[in-house]
């Protein structure tokens, strides 16, 4: 008999990756069987069984249609991905067949040697041209693609409508009307955050970069050069930071705060508006204002326009060390298959990759429909260069908006400096 959940412990493992020695490429084998067992690493999610009956209605499939096949399938824990994964691309034998993996990780670990090149394989199947176009991107380095997209994180902006009734307040169709709508709601209700916003929240204040022209870097992969420091997006850096100060979110306060401390205030009542995910969906209806609020796509500099977002998600790739390549890359797509990405949805509210899919969910649950707007808008990505994993975890980026709002440094001297760590960065990345 096998497993129901095929479900492999993991806590024997966690201190031998730990101490894993540092990637120097992993070759691919030379081998395809057509039998045997493969190894999945998938991820855990906060509440996996929806995700693990998700998955088995998949592998229950694949194993009928390839007999002598099994699958078994491990669940990692997020925060020590990237300990595991590295320790796997240097140890072939004790390693997965088909991981699944954040999107912001693509290009460090094709640069590691461990995603097998999957670009013809991509190109054949059927359902990859509805894949949304920056879905495709995050699994693309270089023109080849390293993986199949699983599901995409996009970010709204959730406001409070009880406290918009009762102040007699539009919702905002600008940037600056949501500046100034949050700062009229401060003034009205001074102990809440008109919006909440974080200084360590990245992914929140990049949209107002892109809403007013910039960009994060300029450039491909090998060539990137920082671009934050430019015009168009210091004046996003200036609209965002602008939201820092007892006005609206005092810096003492809102300097430190990430992404999940911002959907928190807003979920307890302590915030007006906040930018969240669809993602944020369930922590917010677990919350005081469940029932009081509403979702719109965050609007962009111009009236009815909509700021671009980051496109999120987490992929699934076949490691180049696999011996059972053809299987691994079956598997990969029926895992990411227009049918699994619903069930999916169903299960734990994660969007589709693809355009008709997302529209399909969206008509069953209205709460999507504002984050299926964004993505149908537009979405950017962040730099494919495995120079971006050493940024983000630096915090060259919260570093910055923290020593504006905290007076440290103008808007030009912060930006400046990012941009010269960024540059850093990118130059040893090769």
């Amino acid at each position: 008999m096998k497993l129901s959940a095929r479900l492999v412990a993991v806590a024997a493992v966690l201190a031998t990756a730990a101490c894993a020695p540092q990637t120097s490429g992993t070759s691919s084998s030379d081998k395809d069987e057509k039998t045997g067992t493969l190894r999945v690493w998938l991820f855990q999610e906060v509440n996996n069984k929806p995700k693990e009956q998700a998955v088995d209605s998949v592998l229950a499939a694949f194993e009928k249609a390839h007999e002598d096949t099994e699958v078994t399938v491990e669940y990692i824990p997020v925060e020590t991905r990237a300990q595991r994964i590295k320790a796997a691309f240097n140890d072939p034998e004790s390693a997965p067949d088909l991981i699944e993996y954040g999107n912001t990780d693509t290009a460090g670990y094709v640069k590691d040697g461990g995603l097998a090149d999957v670009t013809e394989e991509f190109a054949a199947w059927d359902e990859a041209k509805d894949t949304d176009p920056t879905a495709r991107q995050s699994v693309t380095v270089d023109g080849k693609v390293y993986g199949a997209p699983y599901f995409v994180g996009v970010r709204a902006l959730y406001y409070r409508t009880d406290v918009f009734d009762e102040l007699g307040l539009d919702v905002p169709r600008t940037q600056a009307e949501l500046i100034s709508t949050a700062k009229e709601i401060r003034a009205a209700k001074p102990g809440m955050y008109g919006i909440a916003v974080g200084g360590a929240y990245t992914y929140g204040a990049m949209p107002f970069i892109w809403a007013h022209g910039g960009e994060l870097a300029t450039g491909k992969a090998g060539s990137y050069a920082s671009a934050i420091d430019s015009a168009d997006a210091r004046e996003g850096i200036e609209a965002y930071t602008s939201l820092f100060g007892d006005d609206n979110c005092p810096a003492a306060k809102c300097a430190g705060m990430g992404g999940n401390d911002t959907v928190t205030a807003f979920a307890s009542g302590k915030a007006a508006m906040a930018i969240g995910g669809d993602f944020s969906h369930a922590a917010v209806d677990a919350g005081k204002v469940k029932g009081a609020y509403a979702v719109v796509p965050l609007p962009g500099v111009e009236p009815g326009s909509i700021a671009p977002a980051f496109a999120g998600g987490n992929n699934l790739g076949v490691l180049k060390s696999t011996s059972h390549r053809t299987l691994a890359v079956d598997l990969m797509k029926r895992l990411a298959s227009k049918k699994a990405q619903g069930e999916l949805f169903d299960g734990m509210g994660f969007l589709p990759t693809f355009s008709d899919v997302r529209q399909q969910v969206a008509a069953k649950e209205p709460f999507v429909k504002p984050f299926v707007e964004t993505l149908a808008a537009d979405t950017k990505f962040v730099p494919a260069s495995p120079a971006w994993a050493q940024i983000d975890s630096s915090l060259v980026l919260p570093t910055m908006f923290q020593e504006i709002v905290s007076g440290k440094k103008d808007v030009a001297t912060a930006s400046q400096d990012a941009a010269k760590k960024m540059n850093e960065a990118f130059g040893s990345a090769g």
